[in-house]
């Protein structure tokens, strides 16, 4: 199948300020596709090109097969913007029956279904609503005409933990029924856990593309093993992945990159009472990546606009 979304040299610059550069990217059908980066790093500038609310200053792209500038594209997308500006008196449900109307029709079981999995209230005026109940009133804009791609900036802004929780389970309703999401954010913890792969950007520039599955392995894991005797530090010594060891008569302390077998299989050498592991931190793999193309392109100095 096309790829749902895919760019090659996308190149986006304001004046002299880059917001992105260079962009190769490809969002495959039926995943969900995390878009990680801190504040202005060029995750929004990436939606703005894909949407043609912007046009780039080089490059090429595509979503769903089709130029972005086709209209049949818009009708295809679900979006929730970063700042989602809602004003007015018009009450939240008439603000929902119009966009279905101008939809084509939603039928309003669904639009009930999900104002009720996000416990929203359609009775406030746009103008006088909270910031959360804002948020979930984008989600169930974005959610309710089931679109083929589904586009997510900061999609838990504003939500109680709970509401997140159910978030998250719609987007894995999405992709059992084969449809595609990219969920821009730069909380790692919003996206690890429904994302197939992530995407890491950086200063403008696309750094890392990882599968989730991959990124764990790869992650730093902290480990802590007691022995029924003392054991020699020397056995633990030099294995691959193992840092910072700390032997202290029949206590084991030490973090390890990937695969914890080697450690496992030494330790094994000796009777152990208790172990401890730590999940893996995956937000290490992330400032790591950042911290690195920082170096590199510390030149870039582009703030993303607002």
């Amino acid at each position: 199948m096309a790829a749902v979304v895919e760019t090659e040299g996308l190149t986006k610059f304001y004046g002299h300020r880059r917001g992105l550069e260079d962009l190769d990217l490809e969002i495959r059908p039926g995943e969900v596709f995390g878009y990680l980066g801190p504040n202005g790093a060029g995750k929004t500038t990436t939606i703005r090109l894909l949407l043609d609310v912007i046009r780039p200053t080089r490059g090429r792209m595509s979503v769903l097969g089709m130029d972005p500038r086709d209209s049949r594209v818009r009708a295809r997308i679900g979006y929730l913007p970063g700042e989602l500006a809602l004003e007015g008196r018009e009450k939240a449900g008439d603000y929902l029956d119009f966009l279905a109307r101008a939809r084509g029709g939603v039928p309003p079981e669904v639009v009930r279904d999900l104002v009720e999995r996000l416990d929203a209230d359609l009775s406030v005026p746009m103008g006088k609503l909270s910031k959360g109940n804002k948020q979930k009133l984008g989600l169930i804009q974005a959610f309710m005409h089931e679109p083929d791609f589904l586009i997510l900036d900061e999609p838990t802004s504003g939500l109680d933990p709970l509401v997140q929780q159910e978030f998250l389970a719609m987007v894995r309703e999405v992709r059992t029924s084969g449809r595609t999401v990219l969920m821009s954010s730069h909380v790692l913890a919003e996206v690890e856990h429904v994302s197939d792969r992530v995407g890491i950007v950086r200063a403008g520039r696309l750094v890392a593309v990882e599968d989730v599955a991959a990124l764990r392995e790869k992650a730093v894991r902290r480990v802590e093993f007691h022995f029924d005797a003392p054991v020699p530090r020397e056995a633990f010594e030099g294995l691959p992945g193992v840092r910072e060891l700390r032997v202290e008569g029949a206590s084991l302390r030490c973090t390890i990159d990937g695969r914890p077998d080697a450690l496992i299989k030494a330790a094994a050498r000796f009777t152990v009472v208790h172990m401890v592991s730590a999940e893996p931190d995956l937000e290490e793999i992330f400032l790591t990546y950042y911290s690195d193309e920082e170096g590199r392109h510390a030149d870039a100095g582009v703030k993303e606009p607002a």
